[in-house]
């Protein structure tokens, strides 16, 4: 089995945790590391062995002709021009959250993600929770049936974020370079999750507001309501403005049952497709015990999760199949981010196919007071 090179672009938090994730794969190595902040990537590169070599540019590192797969953990609105030159130099890609910050860019890149496909390249976006074991298994119950008809959701994550996060660099909290605040940075984790689990949306309303934080341009509280194609609504709720933090959590209703992930874990399970079994029995036969709420969390779990996700990647590379999680999954998610914005900044409802087509390009999205 073939060993597969790694370029990471971009040597800041989430360009760390993805060469710890790189390190601990037998069939991955980080051969190249690219950062406009040279140092940046000489300090990275100093943690590793074997030690990459260190560029300023990504065509430095794709022009050794040794690259097998791009990792872009640069800020977000510098995502698809790295992605497009990665693609172009026959490289295996992986986009971080969220594709990008403008929705016309990353609608063109997608249609360049599946020609790529096309040439057997693997095109993925970073969602590294899809492949908890606990959203991994309730998806699965969701496509077999097991809950019925999904009927709502309400999805929460009342996380904190200090003035000194946003303060520590100037992309932090721009429109341009972070591409919004709670829900375009942290909350797109959750709005992926919606989207495997509940469908295609068909109209958004929202709301946002800047709350606690002072010196940044985009939201850091929103709250929306979403219909999806199947009839089912969805309450959205992001904040960084949550002392002192607490778990995301995301209560899924249905027909014939009902699931709870709380903190990635999972939290209560029931189907009545097994109405002898006890919900607390229902959830121990979906997920090991370990991975239900309550339990010890491994100290690394951060790490673990994007190591699922490269497993994923290389079990695609080696079969020619996708990946789990695909850029086109990440244009939706990012189309269902930006008509929060939308919605908020005109104050009614949007339609999410409109949204995503490029009907409301034009408006500028602002934080509401």
């Amino acid at each position: 089995m073939n060993l597969l090179n790694v370029a990471i672009v971009g040597s800041g938090i989430i360009g760390g945790n993805h060469a710890e994730a790189i390190g601990r794969h037998p069939r991955l190595r980080v051969a190249a590391l690219v950062d406009a902040r040279i140092e940046a990537a000489e300090a990275l590169a100093a943690k590793l062995d074997p030690r990459p070599s260190v560029h300023l540019t990504l065509g430095e590192a794709l022009a050794s002709g040794r690259i097998d797969l791009v990792a872009i953990c640069t800020p977000s609105g510098l995502h698809v021009e790295a992605a497009e030159q990665t693609l172009r130099a026959g490289a295996h890609l992986l986009v971080e959250k969220p594709l990008d910050t403008s929705l016309p860019k990353a609608r063109e890149f997608a249609k360049t993600a599946l020609e790529a496909e096309a040439r057997g390249l693997v095109c993925a976006m970073v969602s590294q929770h899809r492949f908890d074991p606990a959203m991994a298994a309730v998806l699965g119950a969701v496509r077999a049936g097991r809950l019925g008809r999904v009927t709502s959701a309400v999805v929460s994550m009342p996380w904190w974020r200090d003035q000194a996060y946003y303060d520590s660099a100037d992309w932090r909290g721009t429109w341009e370079f972070d591409g919004g605040g709670a829900v375009a940075n942290q909350g797109i984790h959750l709005v992926d999750q919606m989207l495997a689990l509940l469908g295609r949306p068909e109209e958004v309303y929202a709301r946002t507001a800047l709350v606690c934080h002072d010196n940044i341009e985009v939201e850091d509280l929103a709250v929306a309501t979403i219909r999806f194609a199947g009839g089912a609504l969805a309450v959205l709720h992001a904040t960084t403005g949550a002392r002192p933090g607490l778990p995301v959590r995301l209560a899924l209703y249905g027909t014939e049952g009902s699931a709870v992930l709380h903190d990635d874990q999972l939290e209560y399970f029931s189907s009545a497709d097994s109405p002898d079994l006890p919900a607390a029995r229902q959830a121990l036969d979906l997920v090991p015990h370990e991975e239900l709420f309550g339990a010890p969390k491994a100290p690394d779990g951060f790490v673990v999760g994007h190591l699922r996700q490269y497993q994923d990647i290389v079990e695609a590379v080696d079969t020619g199949r996708h990946p789990g999680v695909r850029v086109e999954d990440g244009l939706l998610a990012l189309a269902l981010v930006r008509a929060v914005y939308v919605s908020a900044s005109l104050h009614r409802p949007v339609d999410f196919g409109q949204v995503l087509d490029g009907a409301y390009d034009n408006v500028t999205v602002k934080t509401q007071e």
